[in-house]
């Protein structure tokens, strides 16, 4: 079976379309998402009705969950410090995303569960406790089997770093899907994962960046010349204080 994760998609709909295009080649058999749907991009609502079309099931990601609970984003916020203007940004991106969406929009995004799995593969967001706290590429075998071995199958996958990678260990395949939009890995182009079997391989689709920049900057969302900055780069940049 060929299964297909996107995500991470961030309500850029230039890219997701770049993507769909893309799966129309590779023609897989199930297709699920990896949350993080909408914010942080100029078409939050298209992302969510897209995916609603396509039958696609997937998990809740950490900005989806704080759109309805955004004391998940202040208990993140205490306890990584550090990341304090990060969090007042997001933070103050989520009213505009919020009148985007609507409230059927947004009751279906709460429907979402945490994870997905078939007979050989489970799917969170970030990790099976939280959907704001992932290993990064460079954790220990330890530390991904800690994480990750409990989900009972032979193949994890998640996103939400925006930097895709593939690991094997002994009994244990964890897979980062990467983004489909702000990719941190140093390559704008949109990022998903396609496995075959047990061969995961990630997929990079190029887009128009320029064209998303013009929709983002024209749609009203805050702090939009700082999104434009993170898809041109390709690597998380700090907003502005």
């Amino acid at each position: 079976m060929r299964i297909a994760v996107v995500s991470d998609i961030h309500g850029n709909l230039t890219a997701f379309e770049a993507v769909l295009a893309d799966l129309g080649q590779t023609s897989p058999d199930l297709v699920l998402h990896g949350g993080d749907l909408v914010h942080g991009g100029s078409m939050p609502a298209e992302i969510v009705d897209r995916v609603r079309e396509l039958g696609w099931e997937g998990v809740v990601g950490n900005t989806d969950e704080m759109l309805w609970m955004p004391e998940s984003l202040e208990e993140f916020a205490r306890n990584v410090p550090k990341l304090a203007p990060l969090m007042a940004t997001i933070r103050q991106m989520i009213p505009p995303t919020l009148e985007k969406l609507g409230d059927e929009r947004l009751a279906w995004l709460r429907n979402q569960p945490r994870m997905q799995s078939t007979e050989s593969v489970a799917l969170v967001h970030a990790s099976p406790e939280s959907c704001w706290r992932a290993p990064m590429p460079n954790a220990t075998d330890e530390e991904m089997e800690s994480t990750y071995g409990g989900l009972g199958r032979p193949i994890a996958v998640y996103g939400h770093i925006h930097q895709s990678y593939v690991r094997r260990l002994r009994g244990l395949t964890v897979v980062n899907t990467g983004s489909v939009s702000l990719s941190y890995d140093g390559d704008p182009r949109a990022s998903y994962l396609l496995l075959d079997g047990s061969h995961a391989t990630i997929r990079r689709v190029s887009y128009d960046i320029e064209a998303e920049a013009r929709a983002i900057m024209q749609c009203g969302l805050p702090h939009a010349a700082w999104i434009c900055q993170t898809l041109r780069a390709a690597t998380y940049v700090p907003p502005a204080q």
